[in-house]
């Protein structure tokens, strides 16, 4: 045989390859669909496990980072207060602002001047009639605050070292009010960030075991599926299907339930955080920043979700069929 003919003889041997490795795909997938179709007790069954599963890794996902919002506006509610004389130079109200914002932990600083604490004051306590009373008559002075808000508000490190060592600030400090990160004050906003660390980390501990459990109950449905089969799986190891045909079908299966499920839970997801959305916002917890990002990109979201339920079906399907295809 010439050797065009050797390579006309090999093209045409490996286009009849591919065309039976498309056929046995092609089956394969019609076997899963048909799978699916077939017991309809059993996949309700798995696919409410499947579609509770991605409840869960959603919800987690959703909780984690409404957590990490609340956590931050926490931090920024939090602020440090160094306090100055009433009667300081506008001059040196701007140079203390400045060097205050030039340190390396500070987010941000404000400055509240003695007429805006005494207005402040005068409203919080609108209700409290002795208070106003005392306010008038004593015509208490009050002083200029500078509010700091810290990228950490554990570590004030930098904050103690320029009230110590600032020259302007030591000029025109108000000796009757320490700064509030000081004393029994500093104690109150170390215990505030440490319960916020504390949330953090049990929230992505909850989570880790949450999305385990429900991988486990749906390994365990799955499992449960194939336990009903085991005797066509038998037959179809007689009759000499290869391992990969055996198992194809069960994929495709669980690739379906995680389909499916993923638009149910990623639908339940967002309403569930739309229906409690109110009533978190009024603890103070920010739920509108999830929410809103949820929607708007659903168009990654779901796809995302399809995925992660086809790997967690075809995970949980390999390891389920693996007793069953032991020699």
């Amino acid at each position: 045989m010439s050797r065009g003919g050797k390579v006309d003889a090999r093209t045409f041997a490996l286009k009849k390859r591919r065309r039976r490795q498309w056929l046995t795909f092609i089956r394969m997938c019609r076997y899963g669909v048909n799978n699916f179709s077939r017991n309809a007790w059993l996949t309700i069954a798995a696919t409410a496990m499947m579609t509770l599963t991605l409840f869960v890794i959603m919800m987690t996902m959703m909780s984690r980072n409404i957590l990490l919002d609340s956590v931050s506006e926490i931090r920024d509610r939090v602020d440090m207060s160094v306090y100055v004389q009433y009667d300081i130079d506008e001059e040196d109200v701007n140079t203390l602002k400045a060097n205050l914002e030039s340190l390396d932990d500070v987010k941000r600083v404000t400055y509240v001047t003695p007429e805006v604490a005494r207005s402040n004051y005068a409203e919080e306590n609108r209700d409290n009639q002795r208070a106003l009373d005392a306010l008038n008559l004593a015509d208490a002075k009050f002083p200029g605050t500078f509010r700091v808000n810290l990228a950490d508000i554990n570590n004030t490190s930098s904050l103690t070292k320029f009230t110590e060592e600032n020259e302007l600030y030591q000029e025109v400090k108000d000796e009757d009010r320490p700064p509030s990160f000081a004393g029994d004050k500093r104690e109150a906003i170390e215990t505030i960030g440490r319960w916020v660390s504390f949330a953090e980390k049990m929230g992505l501990l909850i989570s880790i075991v949450l999305v385990t459990i429900s991988s486990l109950i749906v390994f365990n449905t799955i499992r449960m599926a194939i336990f009903n089969r085991r005797e066509e799986i038998e037959m179809m190891k007689l009759i000499g299907a290869d391992k990969a045909f055996i198992r194809g079908p069960f994929i495709v299966e669980a690739v379906v339930y995680g389909f499916i499920a993923a638009i149910i839970a990623t639908g339940l997801g967002i309403l569930t955080l739309y229906a409690s959305g109110p009533k978190l916002e009024a603890y103070g917890i920010i739920v509108s920043n999830t929410l809103n990002s949820s929607i708007m990109y659903i168009g990654f979201v779901l796809p995302i979700m399809i995925v992660v339920g086809a790997v967690v079906g075809v995970i949980s399907s390999l390891l389920a069929t693996r007793k069953y295809l032991k020699i």
